[in-house]
């Protein structure tokens, strides 16, 4: 074997080994490298002349936010991705945006098995408790369907979306472009559009407003919540409580934030005040469902009433289902803390919820989830405050935003200095990954202890 073979060999050999022994010690750690690595790849391809709109390199802190922001699917962007980017810059965003939705222990689970030929026990078991099966044998499987699932669903919203924005456009090229740049940006949950003036143009046509409400409906179920329903259909009786909970404060969600935005929009003339009754009620519809992290807009959110922005705020933070391409504490987050907050109400040692009892480490995990997400809100907003002198309405719902991967924005974005930029990618980075691996190390990190201190009963409220 010539020498530089060897070399490079036995150089491929020790990143095999180093990647391994990472793999089987910290699989969340892993993932947080991988996470990190593939938001400096799409970086430095956003970094290149030709992926601008002037043939120029962008600033730095511009191409970083919006490579974190397509990899995290979230879709809030200081320029204007129609008009600052080219063709070029905007095939590397959508690229972004489909590698970030598959998922990022998909991606973890996927390298480690392409690396080590094999998915290790605690593999599959980070890889399970970041996307539910249930089964450590279905994990294999599952990253299989989550590509599947993913490739199906964009292709049946694209072949929808084409026809349409052709006629629209009233160019064969652009219509087709746009139309397979939204299907992958609504499944996905990305909310990014090249559109100059966002979605002005099709914000009265229900063919595309509907479309995109069904494919980021779909998208923030989760790969477990589909691979359930498309084997046991509608009944119900065969769902795991992973799905029902899923389905039903997902179904609760949209139909309360549809209803109040409704009601306290309905007269708004700077919102839907001027659209006709049909209008009002289907915006509404969309208004609820991008609030959840979809990340489209019809309405600036700027213009909406205080109230209004404080209800988005609320489910932008809860977000969708886990293991899905939404961001937020996740519904099954909520439902577990609710849950046990019920419980405790009542006077019931566990909580529980169609028959199944919710063990305590479930809680304990979800409170973590909540509290330490709640943190990261509270830390930026300050942050944010501090650097743009603002009143705290903006910071705090740019900040929930970002950290729920959602994209409705108030246009801070676009005013804010590097400073401010910096804080929203690392919030949007420890929203998309540091969720979902913290709660992955809580589950798998479990040591028996042999003693038990004396109890001690702290004042509570």
């Amino acid at each position: 074997m010539p020498q530089g073979d060897a070399a490079t060999s036995t150089a491929w050999e020790t990143i095999k080994r180093a990647v391994g022994r990472l793999t089987r010690s910290s699989p969340p750690r892993m993932a947080l490298l991988i996470f990190a690595a593939v938001i400096a790849l799409f970086t430095s391809l956003l970094m290149m002349p030709w992926s601008t709109a002037t043939g120029e390199s962008p600033e730095f802190h511009d191409a970083l936010f919006v490579a974190t922001s397509a990899v995290s699917v979230t879709g809030l962007s200081p320029v204007n991705t129609a008009e600052h980017w080219s063709l070029a810059g905007q095939i590397v965003i959508l690229t972004g945006i489909q590698v970030g939705g598959l998922g990022i222990l998909t991606l973890a689970s996927l390298v480690a098995a392409s690396v080590t030929h094999h998915l290790g026990l605690r593999t599959r078991l980070v890889a399970q408790e970041g996307i539910s099966t249930g089964k450590l044998g279905e994990v294999g499987s599952l990253i299989k369907t989550v590509v599947i699932c993913s490739v199906v669903a964009e292709a049946v919203l694209a072949l929808v979306l084409i026809p349409r924005l052709i006629i629209i456009e009233g160019d064969i090229l652009r219509g087709f472009w746009h139309g397979i740049f939204y299907a992958i940006s609504a499944f996905n949950n990305a909310g990014f559009v090249i559109h100059a003036d966002g979605l002005a143009g099709v914000n009265h046509d229900p063919i595309v407003l509907w479309t995109l409400m069904v494919g980021v409906f779909v998208g923030s179920l989760g790969f477990p919540v589909l691979l359930l329903l498309w084997r046991y259909r509608w009944h119900i009786k065969s769902w795991s409580l992973h799905t029902k909970l899923t389905m039903e404060i997902t179904t609760l969600f949209l139909v309360v934030g549809a209803v109040l935005y409704a009601v306290l929009e309905w007269n708004h003339v700077d919102t839907i005040g001027t659209m006709t009754t049909g209008e009002k009620i289907q915006n509404s519809i969309f208004a609820s469902v991008m609030m959840r992290s979809g990340g489209f807009s019809v309405v600036e959110n700027v213009m909406e009433h205080s109230e209004t922005m404080l209800i988005t705020n609320a489910l932008m933070f809860v977000g969708g289902g886990s293991a899905s391409t939404a961001g937020g504490i996740k519904v099954t987050t909520f439902a577990v803390i609710f849950l046990a907050f019920l419980a405790e109400a009542r006077g019931h040692e566990d909580s529980s919820a169609h028959g199944r009892t919710i063990p305590a480490q479930a809680v304990r995990v979800g409170v973590s989830v909540g509290a330490m997400g709640a943190t990261f809100v509270l830390l930026s907003t300050l942050a944010l405050i501090i650097i743009t002198g603002e009143d705290l309405e903006r910071p705090l719902f740019e900040s929930i935003s970002a950290f729920a991967t959602c994209g409705l924005t108030s246009g801070l974005t676009e005013e804010l200095p590097p400073s401010g930029l910096y804080v929203l990618s690392a919030l949007m980075f420890a929203g998309r990954v540091g969720i979902m691996t913290f709660a992955a190390a809580l589950t798998i990190r479990q040591s028996r202890i042999r003693y038990r201190y004396p109890e001690g009963r702290p004042i509570i409220g």
